[in-house]
């Protein structure tokens, strides 16, 4: 049996440090990265998507990134055709994959080794569920999700409506749920060997600050302007269109909210998806949690339990 490629996942809540961190590690073990990240793949969308800067990008090979234009659409699928092929790459060159992000069902879904088929589609279901949509709102349609099923719903934001909306057409259709598709697709023995690095804070409240301080920083860099190029574009910009980011400043544009009640929302917002992405990552098995307020080097650790790693 042919021996499993070795991988290393920083993964962790937003605002956390898995940037900083995948680029000591990258440093330190001549490795390349692969963003786990469902909007860093978009051009002109750097701030809001708390793209890593050309700076960080310089220091070390990303992959993954700043290649669609911001009308193309990306997946989960998509992700982990592209996450293989780059980690076949990364590897014949004799280099370590860094899978950094926090879209945790991207991070799962490659992990796992997840065979996605081409589902079925029922034009009449969906054009059922998009006018359920338009009458109820976003808020409701995302609580079916959590109804039918709530381990899935957990990994989509509310506002996502195209994942929600596919989500419960394929349940409409087939009568099975995307938590059960992507369990039956599991294969019997996962396809890399893998160390799970989680960045965090111990502080739960000191994460929160780091999200506030970040969003405060976003505004001084133009995420308004970029927010506003997303508004005017929002009918092709699907996905982005959906972004923590982005769609809290669309009332803003369309004058029935203060952009200083906008950027409040955008931290609210912010805060609740950091704390959907630790109930997920918490679920996950095998993680070494590395805290950035504890009093240890959590850099030096993460070193140290790589060295060990790829030691065997």
């Amino acid at each position: 049996m042919e021996e499993r490629k070795k991988i290393i996942v920083i993964c962790g809540p937003t605002a956390s440090g898995k940037t900083g961190l995948s680029l000591v590690l990258a440093q330190q073990f001549d490795g390349e990265i692969i963003s786990a990240d469902s909007m860093q793949v978009y051009k002109q969308l750097d701030v809001g998507t708390a793209k890593a800067t050309k700076e960080e990008q310089a220091a070390a090979r990303h992959h993954l990134v700043d290649f669609l234009e911001p009308d193309e659409p990306y997946n989960v699928e998509i992700f982990t055709r592209l996450a293989k092929e780059k980690i076949d790459e990364i590897t014949a060159r004799g280099k370590l994959p860094l899978i950094t992000g926090g879209t945790c069902l991207y991070i799962e879904s490659l992990v796992n080794g997840i065979t996605f088929t081409d589902q079925p589609e029922d034009k009449t279901v969906r054009e059922k569920l998009e006018k359920q949509l338009n009458e109820h709102g976003k808020e409701w349609m995302y609580q079916q999700l959590v109804d039918i099923d709530p381990e899935y719903a957990q990994g989509v934001h509310p506002n996502n409506a195209v994942r929600v909306i596919r989500a419960l057409e394929i349940y409409h259709t087939t009568g099975v749920t995307m938590t059960q598709q992507i369990a039956a697709s599991k294969p019997k023995e996962k396809p890399y060997d893998v160390l799970f690095l989680a960045t965090g804070f111990y502080d739960r409240t000191k994460l929160y600050e780091n999200i506030e301080k970040r969003v405060d920083i976003m505004v001084e860099l133009g995420v308004i302007d970029e927010a506003e190029y997303v508004y005017k574009n929002k009918d092709s910009f699907v996905n982005s269109a959906a972004a923590i980011g982005y769609k809290e400043f669309f009332p803003y544009f369309e004058g029935t909210r203060t952009l200083q009640e906008c950027i409040e929302e955008l931290k609210k917002a912010s805060r609740h998806y950091a704390k959907r992405q630790l109930t997920w990552f918490n679920r996950m098995k095998d993680i070494n949690w590395l805290y950035v307020d504890a009093d240890y080097d959590y850099k030096q650790t993460a070193i140290g339990l790589v060295q060990n790693f790829l030691n065997g």
